[in-house]
């Protein structure tokens, strides 16, 4: 039988992942579960219960190899292939991450962005093609990207969302401020919202003051 690895772990696998490439960066070739947790500001005993749920990779009274855990987890994540992304949305935001964003770090080859703005279409930012969001279509039918970024208005977020869903799209990073829900369209989601990074240290700092 399968083991259904809990939501909790695979988002703590990122972290993994930049702290140990972090080390592998740094020189260091061998790191204590102990050492690993002071750093990330897990316990051992939560570093050793995740990785053990893809088999364990320590070794008693050695610890970790920082470049074969790395690898591993880069494994894991997918980080060695290279699927395609598709961004609609070319305003502030989309250029932003189009320019700076390194997809490749996550897996990703960003093949083109999408918009309305006869002003962008047609035009190239950082080596990626701004098309006109008309020939979504037969884009996709034809590249078969398996992710879209979502830095489009609110209101067109969900309906473009079950669009993509029916055209095979697996899965949307999404930026718009309105909030996709999974069950709605069937297709794997991440909601990003900086606001409620933002204000979660707003109470925060707050908090400290009342204190």
């Amino acid at each position: 039988m399968v083991r259904k690895i809990s939501s909790a772990v695979i988002r703590r696998l990122p972290k993994y992942y930049r702290y140990l490439d972090e080390l592998h960066q740094s020189g260091v070739t061998r790191i204590s579960s102990h050492l690993l947790a002071q750093r990330m500001g897990f316990t051992a005993s939560k570093i050793r219960q995740d990785l053990n749920c893809f088999g364990g990779f320590g070794q008693q009274g050695y610890g970790y190899n920082v470049d074969n855990l790395r690898a591993e987890i880069g494994e894991i994540l997918g980080l060695n292939r290279s699927c395609k992304a598709i961004l609609l949305g070319a305003g502030n935001l989309g250029r932003a991450l189009i320019n700076n964003f390194k997809f490749s770090r996550c897996g990703f080859e960003l093949i083109a962005a999408f918009d309305l703005d006869p002003a962008v279409v047609g035009t190239e930012i950082n080596g990626v093609p701004i098309l006109n969001i008309d020939s979504l279509d037969s884009f996709v039918e034809e590249h078969h990207p398996e992710i879209a970024v979502f830095t489009l208005p609110s209101e067109v977020a969900l309906e473009m969302a079950a669009r993509l869903e029916k055209l095979g799209v697996k899965g949307i990073w999404n930026f718009a401020r309105h909030e996709i829900r999974p069950a709605s369209t069937g297709i794997n989601v991440e909601n990003v919202h900086f606001e409620d990074s933002l204000m979660t240290l707003c109470y925060m700092i707050n908090d400290k003051k009342e204190k």
